[in-house]
């Protein structure tokens, strides 16, 4: 029998720009071999002070309308006290309590429960450090 407890990290490389990365494959690649058609829970999870996970519709141009969003309540600008780095980073250590970095997701007969246009994915602001790690792991 698999272990109940499974979970591996990838390496996602976004780029010197205010991104939005799915990870939707990626997470059902990780649940095809963790899971192996048990049900349980998928935990995606960014160990970055500057990112966040966020389950949205890609594609269509919600992933643009989250960055614009995100851009309009968290100003690129000097308001900040956390000062280093590009100028108005202090607002990617903001990111986290609007864009948890975190999600907890169902998994049921070994597939990932997302609704008919939901994505799982990395949100990432931070265009210091474009070098991001994000754990998966499956409970079942």
């Amino acid at each position: 029998m698999p272990d109940a407890f499974t979970t591996t990290v990838l390496h996602i490389t976004t780029g010197s720009d205010e991104s939005v990365t799915d990870l939707t494959h990626e997470c059902e690649t990780f649940l095809r071999r963790s899971a192996q058609g048990r049900d349980g829970l998928l935990n995606v999870f960014v160990p970055h002070a500057t990112a966040g996970i966020a389950v949205l519709e890609t594609g269509a141009g919600s992933d643009d309308d989250l960055l614009a969003a995100l851009r309009d309540l968290l100003p690129a600008d000097h308001r900040w006290r956390h000062r280093h780095g590009s100028p108005g980073h202090g607002r990617d250590h903001v990111l986290p309590a609007l864009v948890p970095p975190h999600a907890t997701l169902p998994v049921i007969g070994g597939r990932l429960e997302l609704g008919t246009w939901q994505s799982v994915c990395l949100v990432d602001t931070n265009v210091d450090n474009a070098d991001r790690q994000v754990r998966l792991s499956f409970l079942g």
